[in-house]
C-alpha cells in the first residue's frame, strides 16, 4: 500500500522538565524529542489530537513531514511513543530525522486479506502470530502496511515471513523461518475430535489371578 502524505505542525519548547511537560498536556500537546543526522537533540511539542489522527493513518512506520510556522522543517520518523499506562494516551514521543532517499530499517504492520479455506470450510481460527516485520529499504517509499493472501490456508497451514512479498527495492530483516499467520483448528472442534476417538480397550485384572510360573532352567 503506498505510503499517505503525512504533515505534522511542531513548535520548540523551551523547557523540558517534569512540570513542564505536564502543563503541555493539559494543553492537549505531547512533548517529544527530535534527533538524528548528527545534530543534538530538539525538544518539540505538537498537537496531540492531530497526531492520534496521523497515527490513525499509518504515521507509526512511514515518513512524516515537520512543519514549524508553516514552513517545512525536517522529515522523521516515528520511533519511540510512551503511553501513560492506564488511559492509554501518548505522553511523550521521540522522533528521527531522516532525508527522503535514505535507507532505514523500520517495522510496518502486516494485514492478513482474505478468508482462509481452513476458516470458512472446517470452522478453523486463523491466528496472526506476526503482526509487524522489520524491514529496509528507501524511506520515501515506505509502505504503510504490508499485506498478505491467507485465503488459500488450510488447517494446519501457515505462512513464513520470506514468503511474504515485499515491495520493489525493500529487504526483509525478520527471520525469514519467524510464523507470521497460521490457521489451527478450534479449540471446540478439537475437543470434539478428541472426544470421538474410541477409548483404549483396557483388559480386565483377574483378582487373585498368578502370574504365569517362569520354565525351570535346564540343569545341563
Amino acid at each position: 500500500m503506498p505510503q499517505k502524505d503525512l504533515t505534522l505542525a511542531i513548535e520548540r519548547r523551551e523547557s523540558a522538565g517534569t512540570t513542564a511537560s505536564r502543563a503541555l498536556r493539559r494543553n492537549g500537546k505531547i512533548p517529544a524529542v527530535l534527533y538524528g543526522h548528527g545534530t543534538s537533540p530538539q525538544h518539540i511539542a505538537f498537537d496531540a489530537r492531530t497526531f492520534d489522527e496521523l497515527l490513525h493513518h499509518g504515521a507509526r512506520s512511514s515518513l512524516i513531514t515537520l512543519t514549524m510556522q508553516g514552513r517545512k522543517a525536517d522529515t522523521a520518523l516515528v520511533r519511540d511513543l510512551q503511553r501513560d499506562p492506564i488511559s492509554r494516551k501518548i505522553i511523550h514521543a521521540d522522533l528521527q530525522r531522516v532525508s527522503v532517499d535514505e535507507e532505514v530499517h523500520t517495522s510496518v504492520p502486516v494485514v492478513a486479506v482474505g478468508v482462509p479455506i481452513g476458516v470458512r470450510e472446517y470452522g478453523g481460527v486463523l491466528d496472526m502470530i506476526s503482526r509487524e516485520l522489520e524491514i529496509a529499504g528507501p524511506v520515501n517509499r515506505l509502505p504503510s502496511q504490508v499485506e498478505i493472501d491467507v485465503s488459500e490456508l488450510s488447517i494446519h497451514e501457515h505462512i513464513t515471513a520470506g514468503q511474504v512479498q515485499l515491495p520493489e527495492g525493500f529487504k526483509l530483516l525478520t527471520p525469514p523461518e519467524q510464523t507470521v499467520a497460521a490457521v489451527e483448528a478450534s479449540r471446540t472442534a478439537a475437543q470434539l475430535e478428541e472426544a470421538a476417538a474410541p477409548a483404549e480397550e483396557l483388559q480386565p485384572e483377574v483378582i487373585g489371578a498368578e502370574a504365569p510360573a517362569e520354565p525351570a532352567e535346564s540343569s545341563e
